[in-house]
């Protein structure tokens, strides 16, 4: 699929970035160009120490800011395929600092629809998050907004070759500043920091997200919001399972935060459908029998919603241990 294309990812740095890189020289050996842009110098001589061009000569290390439009248009050209993973996430900071929030998520989202809009690239899929369904903080929202401007790129696009789709997901297990490394940090002290002792999660490995970007590459028409069926999680679960001999502190949500998170809300229901795998949130007025067709998929009831709450699969404490062994530490023992 990807051998012989060039492709794109910003944000390529981070903890998705990384294991992005990793699968895709693992598969894809004969891939014409991998460039990862990103704004931080470090990160990327770090991350060149172990897939250096040297040893991989497609990889490519292309420092700037989404912020940057005429940068961003430089980086596309030549370009088939961009993975959009550069956002600012952390909630707390976005509360505190929505102008910068804004400048990133929602201007440089538009900044990298103009650069494939202006370049020969043929498929874009944006990472978004569970937090721009129903957003109660200002990061969900301009996650949202980030979306929308994706979706609608495909009424702009006119005959070109190109399609834009999105791809929706809940925490990241063991990815940067999630609960799993947090909580393994604070266990020394004896003491876990848990918000509420009803709060969900919905939890996807790296190696699931992966995965499915790829399947969007593949199979998007253009146009959908596509969300994983994915097991939830306790916070509270999370904490017995590193920490089994901790005592757990309640210390209330933190400001933008929700009890249990969504991915489709009620709302979302007329314009969703499901298949094998996935959910896929279609843009209002879409052809609807032509995404029905192409997936096999089916229509959702009108009403139905995807909340961490209500799922129906859940993580354990011993579930959660053997995936913090296999995914984010082969090495991990609860203490």
């Amino acid at each position: 699929m990807l051998n012989h294309k060039s492709v794109l990812i910003t944000g390529g740095t981070g903890s998705f970035g990384k294991k992005f890189v990793e699968t895709i020289l693992a598969r894809y050996p004969r891939v014409s160009r991998l460039v990862v842009f990103s704004r931080d110098e470090l990160k990327q001589f770090e991350m060149a120490q172990r897939f250096s061009p040297e040893k991989y000569p497609q990889m490519r290390y292309f420092l700037g800011d989404v912020r940057d439009a005429a940068r961003l248009k430089r980086a596309c050209e030549g370009v088939d395929v961009v993975i959009h993973a550069a956002a600012l996430k952390q909630v707390p900071a976005a509360e505190y600092n929505p102008d910068e929030f804004i400048k990133t998520n929602i201007l440089g989202a538009q900044n990298l629809i103009d650069a494939c809009l202006q370049t020969e690239v043929k498929v874009v899929v944006a990472l978004s998050t569970d937090k721009a369904a129903a957003p109660v903080n200002l990061y969900g929202a301009t996650k949202l907004v980030s979306d929308k401007l994706f979706i609608a790129a495909n009424n702009i696009k006119g005959k070109r070759d190109l399609r834009f789709s999105a791809v929706r997901y809940g925490n990241v297990m063991g990815s940067r500043g999630s609960v799993i490394p947090f909580f393994v940090n604070k266990r020394a002290g004896g003491v876990i920091p848990v918000t509420h002792k009803e709060m969900t999660r919905f939890n996807i490995t790296l190696e699931e997200g992966v995965d499915m970007v790829l399947w969007a590459i593949e199979n998007a028409i253009g146009g959908e919001i596509f969300v994983p069926k994915i097991p939830s999680y306790k916070i509270e679960t999370v904490a017995k399972a590193v920490a089994p001999s901790a005592e757990i502190e309640y210390i209330g949500i933190r400001p933008g935060e929700k009890i249990h998170e969504e991915m489709i809300t009620d709302s979302d229901s007329f314009n969703t459908i499901e298949f094998d795998r996935y959910y896929a949130i279609l843009p209002s007025g879409a052809d609807k029998e032509r995404y029905l067709k192409h997936f096999k998929a089916q229509e959702v009831p009108v009403g139905f919603r995807y909340n961490s709450g209500e799922n129906t699969r859940w993580e354990t404490v011993g579930s959660l241990r053997e995936k913090i062994e296999r995914y984010v530490d082969p090495m991990f023992e609860p203490v």
